[in-house]
């Protein structure tokens, strides 16, 4: 039941109310008590008042007498009993009962000279009053004491009869409030209960929705509005799978095909056949495998990166941000696509500088040692340096040049990468960027290099942007290119 967010509601608004109404019950009583005593209390007085006056002197002493009029003030469909008792200072008796109880402490007060207090007579409890009158005669003066009680039925039946009827009120209220939170709660819920309905009956897989917020009440539309940025999130991942999937099929078709189709042509061989090769075609056939299977591994490795920096959003926020040396990437970068600027003498050159910083350029100027770092959560730095380089060397002619720079600054780090190569036209920088476009088609590669690095630039918030190459070259070098990716420099721990 505390699972129930309409119960929980409900007894945020009735437990309360609840309380409520039991202290304006119990308040109610106490007043309904007040008026009770004051009434009781002051028919004490009264018939205290009247057996005083009924006093007299009588051969030198005082007699009492109790008219009925000092009773009638007591009478009651209660019937109640009543109890009287008049004495002298000596405690001599003059009428009344005798041992009446009095009050622990006697302590008689305002213009009345009145005291009133309970007591237990004969096995009831008994409401009174102690009052004392002085009588003068010649003979001297004479103190005398007049205790009043009664049963307390009839005070009993008043403080019911004036505190139910309040508590009725009050008990109609509770079940009418109970009644219309229970509607209230049930009619306000019904858009929660009509979007989870709706999201309960579509399909497992069926992502493909949108909840409209307008007509949700606007605590909950925070919640429809997080659903739909979710449900977007799932799609755009979904997407991103089947792309992938598509994208696997048909860049691994080719490569499977050429392996099928070559082992196909080696099995359906007789063995005299495959005796009378050379071992020059023996060798092609192997290195024809070899490239297909480089192909594909090259194709497979790619299209893993791309979908890692497709979900670099996600991935960006998930891991824990630390310092990254861009220099030392570079370098290893260098270091490891150094073989394969060697096999076409291209002249692989790296470049560095670093721009002073004032103190007033920097609110915290950084250490030396994060001079070249960035402070991110990207792990696909590796890769974007590696895209870049890999593809101007593959791009550049033999003998040319591809040089790797990084700039440092106070507000942000500058990587570049620029070759001699042919180029990229202007009205086509766009569109490299696309996956699997290629501008020349007699170069081996993927179409996926600059995809890659596009994707995990968004991811770490850079800007890529493409241009020429900063110094003329003469044939047989194109143009050249220049890529650069600028990161906006993210407060770290020193």
């Amino acid at each position: 039941m505390l699972h129930s967010l309409r119960a929980r509601l409900a007894l945020w608004l009735l437990l309360p109310l609840a309380v409520l109404v039991g202290l304006c019950g119990w308040f109610a009583h106490e007043h309904a008590e007040d008026a009770a005593d004051y009434v009781q209390d002051h028919d004490l007085l009264s018939s205290a008042k009247i057996l005083a006056d009924r006093l007299i002197w009588e051969d030198g002493d005082v007699r009492a007498s109790v008219p009925p009029s000092a009773l009638s003030l007591f009478m009651s469909p209660a019937r109640d009993h009543v109890y009287l008792s008049v004495m002298d200072a000596q405690g001599q008796l003059l009428a009344g009962q005798q041992n009446f109880p009095q009050p622990p402490q006697l302590e008689l007060s305002g213009s009345d000279n009145a005291q009133w207090y309970d007591a237990l007579w004969q096995g009831q409890p008994i409401r009174a009053v102690i009052t004392r009158r002085a009588m003068y005669d010649v003979a001297g003066a004479r103190e005398i004491t007049i205790l009043v009680g009664k049963t307390t039925h009839s005070r009993d039946n008043m403080v019911q009869t004036l505190w139910w009827p309040t508590m009725e009120y009050l008990l109609w209220a509770l079940a009418v409030a109970v009644l219309v939170s229970a509607t209230a709660l049930t009619l306000e819920l019904r858009p929660l209960l009509r979007m989870a309905r709706q999201l309960a009956g579509r399909p497992a897989r069926d992502v493909d929705f949108h909840l409209d917020s307008r007509q949700l009440h606007q605590e909950l539309r925070p919640l429809a509005d997080t659903v739909n940025q979710f449900a977007r999130t799932i799609r755009a991942q979904v997407a991103r799978q089947r792309q992938f999937i598509s994208d696997a099929a048909h860049q691994l078709r080719t490569p499977l095909a050429i392996q099928a189709h070559t082992l196909e042509q080696a099995l359906g061989q007789t063995p005299a056949e495959l005796a009378a090769l050379s071992v020059a075609q023996r060798l092609a056939v192997l290195q024809r495998l070899q490239r297909s299977n480089q192909q594909l591994l090259n194709v497979a490795n790619q299209l893993l990166t791309l979908a890692q920096a497709e979900a670099g959003s996600a991935a960006h926020t998930a891991q824990t941000p630390q310092w990254v040396d861009l220099r030392a990437l570079c370098l290893q970068c260098l270091e490891a696509l150094a073989p394969a600027a060697d096999l076409k003498q291209i002249d692989l050159g790296w470049e560095e500088s670093e721009a002073p910083v004032a103190a007033a350029d920097a609110a915290q100027p950084l250490p030396d040692a994060h001079m070249f770092a960035l402070y991110t959560s990207s792990r696909l730095l590796p890769e974007l340096i590696a895209n870049l380089v890999d593809n101007a060397i593959r791009y550049t002619p033999p003998q040319g040049q591809v040089t790797l720079g990084l700039e440092a600054s106070a507000d942000s780090l500058l990587l570049w990468v620029q070759d001699n190569g042919p180029g990229i036209p202007a009205q086509s920088r766009d569109r490299v960027l696309e996956r699997f476009y290629r501008l020349a088609n007699d170069t081996p590669g993927t179409g996926l290099g600059l995809a890659i690095v596009q994707e995990v630039a968004r991811a770490t918030g850079a800007n890529l942007q493409l241009a020429d190459a900063q110094q003329r070259y003469t044939p047989p070098f194109g143009p050249g290119l220049r890529i650069s990716v600028r990161f906006v420099r993210v407060a770290g721990p020193s």
